[in-house]
């Protein structure tokens, strides 16, 4: 499971930090502990395949703030909450803003990786979308203003005299418009312009 896997653990409980450490090199996963979580948020991004085991109660930041911080922060990665202290309001509203799991302690080595493995599917998913929206992005880049306009109400199923009224200009010139923007965006029909213009407004 770990060949790809970085797993990132923050626990202000130095034991379960060792422990967790331990079962995870064990299991060839590659991990890296954090026993405050503000040196979690002050690490630089990572750009990998990567989840995190999160203490929910920990002194200073709960890992419902680190939650909610790392929302703000754009970062999008798997979260496995831990906790000796669960309750149903914080498991409600961790899960809720997006969490895995959420496991008590004390757990056992089998609900670990079941989690972990999860996340890291999650994990995947996320990386592909993301490859897929800046593929979007930079595609639609290569279109001048105009080309974006007709590529618009192309994408709505307007027909070329109908775009011709809408913009002001001869049908002749939409043609000529679309394909370009058939040719740039390197799409071959009007559904996989609506794909492509889905995966960009998913991003937005």
């Amino acid at each position: 499971m770990g060949s790809n896997l970085h797993v990132f653990v923050v626990d202000d409980d130095p034991i379960v930090v060792r422990a967790l450490e331990r079962m995870l090199r064990l299991n060839d996963i590659s991990v890296e502990t954090f026993t405050a979580p503000t040196a979690f948020l002050e690490r630089p991004p990572y750009d990998g395949i990567g989840c995190l085991l999160l203490d929910l109660k920990m002194p200073g930041l709960s890992g419902l703030d680190v939650q909610r911080a790392m929302s703000g922060q754009g970062m999008s990665m798997p979260i496995v909450f831990l906790s000796a202290q669960g309750d149903v309001p914080s498991t409600a509203r961790a899960m809720r803003e997006g969490a895995i799991d959420f496991l008590e302690k004390p757990f056992d080595e089998a609900q670990v990786l079941a989690a972990i493995d999860r996340a890291r599917l999650k994990a995947i998913a996320q990386r592909e979308q993301h490859d897929r929206e800046r593929d979007a992005e930079e595609r639609l880049a290569r279109l001048t203003k105009r080309e974006r306009e007709v590529c618009d109400l192309v994408a709505t199923g307007m027909l070329n005299k109908q775009i011709a009224y809408e913009l002001g200009m001869s049908e002749k010139t939409v043609k000529v418009h679309r394909g370009r923007v058939t040719r740039k965006l390197d799409v071959d029909s009007v559904p996989a312009l609506v794909r492509l213009l889905g995966t960009r407004l998913n991003r937005t």
